[in-house]
């Protein structure tokens, strides 16, 4: 990664954190304020839900993929929220569970302030980020904030606007590769920039780094295997915990909590050279291959 890529990188995740504390801070008619030194765990102010879809037809119980094991890695880091995987044709299942969710007071009515007091953040890979997108369409619609969401290499549903970020969404990231017959769509926009920040688009390479794909059938692997890359790589599902740490800075979250490259929850995807950087920075930063789109 030359000097200029990381400062690009690091300079975004400040950007993050500080206006996410910031939004938390003004909702709460308080001046934000980024504490000196935060114990290693804290009792969580809001109702946290993410919600996660899998691509293709992928079982979400499916526990050799990454959006399957990246659930229950949240939910060990972070035993008091909601985590949960469906699959991309699931969203009304998917809605339910999240509207159950945000009735904390369960009596079957959806108040403006469980509304506000709820942090929810989407992602999904493939036809599953498209999803996510609609997902969240579908949430404004019903006055329901997002606080980010995250899409994988998008391929695109029928009928479904793949790229549009709705209003409601407070920060979109899309990560893409170009390679094989299935590649995702290369940048994600605003509806309404003046209420959503897109984080980025940043381009996944491949050619030089294999990623192990065994999770999937020998034909997805040899007629489509970048695709599965991008899903596989452990360097993109550290950026996003990453993204989920600065989200959340007042979640109960165990102490020095390992990332989704070290989680045991991950140990399949371990393999060729991604065991190389298992422990390594490799897997906590946004490798050379990355290449923000200006």
């Amino acid at each position: 990664m030359t000097d200029h890529q990381y400062q690009k990188l690091a300079g975004l995740f400040f950007v993050v954190i500080a206006s996410l504390i910031a939004a938390q801070g003004s909702a709460n008619g308080q001046q934000p304020s980024l504490p000196e030194n935060l114990p290693s765990a804290t009792v969580p102010v809001r109702n946290t839900i993410v919600i996660g879809f899998v691509g293709g037809f992928v079982s979400p119980g499916d526990t050799k993929h990454p959006e399957v094991q990246f659930a229950a890695y949240l939910r060990d880091r972070y035993p008091t929220i909601h985590a949960e995987v469906f699959g991309n044709h699931h969203g009304r299942k998917a809605l339910h569970q999240l509207l159950t969710f945000l009735d904390t007071n369960h009596d079957g009515v959806l108040s403006s302030l469980e509304k506000e007091q709820a942090t929810v953040i989407l992602y999904g890979h493939s036809w599953g980020a498209t999803e996510t997108a609609e997902f969240a369409r579908e949430l404004n619609r019903r006055g329901i904030p997002v606080a980010l969401t995250v899409q994988v290499d998008i391929i695109s549903k029928p009928g479904h606007k793949r790229s549009e970020i709705s209003p409601n969404v407070a920060a979109a990231i899309n990560f893409y590769q170009s390679g094989g017959p299935l590649h995702g769509q290369p940048e994600v926009i605003a509806t309404d920039p003046q209420r959503t920040k897109i984080l980025g688009n940043f381009h996944m390479n491949y050619e030089d780094r294999p990623i192990n794909c065994d999770n999937y059938s020998w034909y997805s692997r040899t007629i489509n295997k970048p695709h599965h890359e991008i899903e596989n790589d452990f360097r993109v599902w550290d950026q996003i915990a990453s993204l989920i740490d600065s989200t959340l800075p007042g979640a109960l979250s165990i102490a020095k909590p390992p990332a989704p490259s070290e989680s045991p929850f991950f140990q399949y995807l371990r393999r060729g050279v991604q065991a190389k950087g298992a422990k390594g920075t490799e897997t906590t930063l946004i490798a050379s291959t990355i290449e923000e789109e200006n």
